[in-house]
């Protein structure tokens, strides 16, 4: 099993910003698309951005501008620069990482970091 293991959420003022990490674990790992997803209260979960290996990204509407990933191939991780933050932004923020471990594929969510944008 791959582990995904997020870092960088909090609470922050609306125009703020914040990073988040996410740092897959796990030997003979290689890694395809990585993602970013959030969650908000009451809602479904929602593509926030994807990376692929080759650096390809892809964005919702609603972050377009605001929101930039990225990814260290070296460290198996991913990164979401989140800039003038609203408070709408306000989520349950997941990462997700799918590829191969050897010869076994894989599909991993991270345990889920809180976003709170609010004064």
């Amino acid at each position: 099993q791959v582990q995904l293991v997020e870092s960088g959420g909090g609470l922050v003022q609306p125009g703020g910003s914040l990073r988040l990490s996410c740092a897959a674990s796990g030997s003979n790992l290689r890694i395809n698309a990585m993602g970013w997803y959030r969650q908000p209260p009451g809602k479904q979960r929602e593509l926030v951005a994807s990376i692929t290996s080759g650096g390809s990204t892809n964005y919702a509407d609603s972050v377009k501008g605001r929101f930039t990933i990225s990814r260290d191939n070296d460290k198996n991780t991913v990164y979401l620069q989140m800039n003038s933050l609203k408070a709408e932004d306000t989520a349950v923020y997941y990462c997700n990482a799918d590829g191969r471990r050897g010869f076994r594929p894989f599909d991993s969510w991270g345990q889920g970091t809180q976003v709170t944008v609010s004064s």
